[in-house]
């Protein structure tokens, strides 16, 4: 693997101006191993507004962007349809990668982008930032050190209201295609947090729904683009857990609920139970809270481990774990070390959303191998 000097900082590009700029950008800048030096997007009004902004050189042209010397990673976060073209060319061009998830779209593109990547010594981080998050974090040490014992069931509700509203413009998320739809926004994580969390997914069975069908189109003309994505799904999962047992679980996404609750996991075992919860739909890290039941005894909340505590947060509280992916990344091109959260993981996650529309598709429960 290509390897950096101890003392240089990783020099990166930011592809996407969404959550590239609101996110990647300061996260980048406050990583002390990290230097963004350039922005690229396809539209050159757009990008000349960000580049005067940012006080970075930018492109529109991203062939020219990775032949610029001074450019040794690039973070792809860009609608999910351009990720694969654009990542396969920046590992032909000898770039590490951090991705926005989902990766692709389909898991055959993971792996041929994880190939380029190993062929080339290069390292590709997937930016599944909740394995960052400190609550996430304590719960995992917490699964870990055995505090409910053998896990017997685990639910994720993850209701959120961000889509419910029926004026929301038509967009790429609107199309299944594109990459649209809460199974990729937040299946992705999901899939990846319970592989993280307890063990690789065997076996699934889904079913997907549009609540709502069209959605009126951004010019102004007053026309209407159908939605063919998915804006609610249902997933009952197989997960495996110390190499044989059989761990159910059940996922329940939407983007379109306007009572929703926010995010919810529930961990159920042999010994106890935790559950970990926000019901902060605008920040994904501030408002998150663990509670934990011994035997049966009720739920009590559990304080606040200052260990996994993040040095430094912000009003966006989503820079603060993406900074600490960024950190991991920038060590793992630095020491010569594969990246985790990486390709593996994105690979394993997409192959579950692949499974999932296949499954909703035909009615049946898939084996995943």
């Amino acid at each position: 693997m290509n390897t950096r000097s101890p003392a240089s900082s990783l020099r990166v590009a930011v592809a996407g101006l969404g959550f590239g700029e609101k996110v990647h950008l300061p996260a980048l800048r406050a990583c002390p191993d990290t230097e963004p030096v350039a922005l690229w997007h396809p539209r050159p009004a757009r990008l000349e507004v960000a580049c005067r902004s940012a006080e970075l050189p930018g492109f529109s042209d991203f062939d020219a962007l990775l032949a610029h010397p001074a450019v040794d990673a690039v973070v792809i976060a860009t609608p999910p349809a351009l990720r694969h073209a654009l990542a396969r060319a920046a590992l032909q061009a000898g770039k590490h990668l951090l991705l926005e998830k989902p990766v692709c779209l389909a898991a055959e593109q993971v792996l041929e982008l994880q190939r380029l990547a190993m062929a080339a010594g290069l390292s590709v981080a997937v930016d599944f930032e909740y394995r960052a998050v400190p609550m996430f974090r304590q719960l995992e040490t917490l699964l870990a050190e055995g505090s409910i014992g053998e896990p017997w069931l685990v639910k994720l509700d993850w209701l959120m209201g961000s889509r419910a509203d029926a004026q929301r413009p038509w967009s790429w998320y609107s199309q299944r295609s594109e990459g649209g739809g809460v199974l990729g926004a937040l299946g992705s994580h999901a899939f990846d947090m319970l592989h993280w969390l307890i063990g690789p997914s065997t076996s699934l069975a889904a079913s997907l729904s549009t609540a709502i069908p069209s959605r009126p189109l951004a010019d102004g003309s007053g026309g209407v683009g159908p939605v063919d994505a998915d804006d609610i799904a249902l997933v009952s999962i197989d997960l495996e857990h110390g190499g044989s047992d059989r761990v159910p679980a059940q996922l329940s996404l939407s983007s379109v609920t306007r009572a929703g609750r926010g995010c919810w996991l529930e961990l159920h075992g042999s010994e106890g139970a935790l559950v970990l919860g926000s019901d902060n739909q605008a920040d994904y890290v501030h408002g998150f809270q663990l509670w934990r039941a011994s035997g049966t005894a009720p739920l009590q909340p559990v304080p606040i481990d200052p260990r996994f505590a993040f040095p430094r947060t912000w009003a966006d509280g989503r820079i603060a774990p993406v900074l600490a992916i960024h950190s991991a990344w920038s060590a793992s091109v630095r020491e010569g070390r594969p990246m985790v959260p990486g390709l593996h993981e994105g690979y394993r996650s997409q192959r579950c959303c692949d499974l999932a529309l296949a499954s909703a598709e035909t009615g049946q429960r898939l084996s995943i191998t």
